[in-house]
């Protein structure tokens, strides 16, 4: 599979991993919708595209997971198909569980699983009746294991895999395929923006993800995973061996964890 000719939508559009996609993409023969709740910031990106014209901003809030089929309607309508969701946008975590109010973990359900949920399924019928579509899905490392300071995060990323690889199972008959992309630490503004216990936000960059992955690194190895039509993609450095670990010497991830600094 390759991107030319396709109307790719992207959520989480204006920083961080979404913006490197949209900025690759853009150096393809493809028309591109860039989705998240910043509309300026999103037609900043939008002009840094090769070809802006042939980019066009659709402004929303995941968190409105209820009222997400009018926002694929106007998607399918701007370009007359979308051909691949990626479900980028999200937020993360950084508390312990005893300090974490309950309305944190609300919100981390709602905007990093119910949000994703209910946008696929809200293109799901388009998808169907082309018989052809693509859901690429950015969930993490921390949705195939856990660590501490991320219980709300890790859970919602979890939910993602049990869904997305059961609409996988019902819908290879539609030829409708699923990538679920895990990324490790890359160096973005999600540490800054994650939210502590009370919910609001970190604003404050850590060790961990400052040295990460390169973004526009992790950019060019999440396309190879979605041209290759691969189920599952973990893309970091060393803590991708976390994977690995957890299938096979859970004690030792266990060990390995406490151990590290993972904040």
């Amino acid at each position: 599979m390759n991107f030319n000719n396709k109307v790719i939508w992207i959520t989480g559009a204006s920083s961080g991993i979404g913006k490197a996609l949209a900025l690759a993409l853009s150096q393809h023969n493809c028309q591109l919708i860039l989705s998240s709740r910043r509309k300026e910031a999103l037609e900043a990106v939008k002009l840094q595209c090769k070809n802006p014209e042939q980019v066009a901003v659709l402004p929303f809030d995941l968190a409105d997971y209820e009222n997400l089929k009018p926002i694929a309607l106007e998607a399918i309508q701007i370009f007359g198909t979308v051909d691949i969701l990626i479900n980028n946008g999200g937020i993360s975590q950084r508390s312990l569980v005893i300090d974490t109010d309950i309305s944190v973990d609300k919100k981390l359900i709602n905007v990093d699983y119910l949000g994703p949920v209910a946008l696929s399924k809200a293109l799901l019928p388009h998808f169907v009746k082309r018989q052809s579509g693509h859901f690429v899905t950015v969930t993490s490392l921390m949705g195939k294991f856990s660590s501490p300071y991320r219980s709300g995060y890790c859970g919602a990323k979890h939910a993602l895999h049990g869904f997305f690889d059961a609409l996988r199972l019902e819908h290879d008959k539609d030829n409708i395929k699923v990538t679920m992309v895990c990324p490790g630490f890359v160096n973005t503004d999600v540490a800054k923006n994650a939210l502590i216990g009370d919910g609001s936000p970190q604003q404050s960059q850590d060790n961990a993800t400052e040295n990460g992955l390169d973004v526009d690194a992790f950019a060019k190895r999440m396309l190879n995973a979605i041209q290759k039509e691969k189920f599952e993609a973990y893309i970091g450095k060393k803590e991708v061996l976390g994977i690995y670990l957890k299938r096979f010497f859970p004690r030792l991830l266990h060990w390995y964890v406490l151990r590290s600094d993972v904040r």
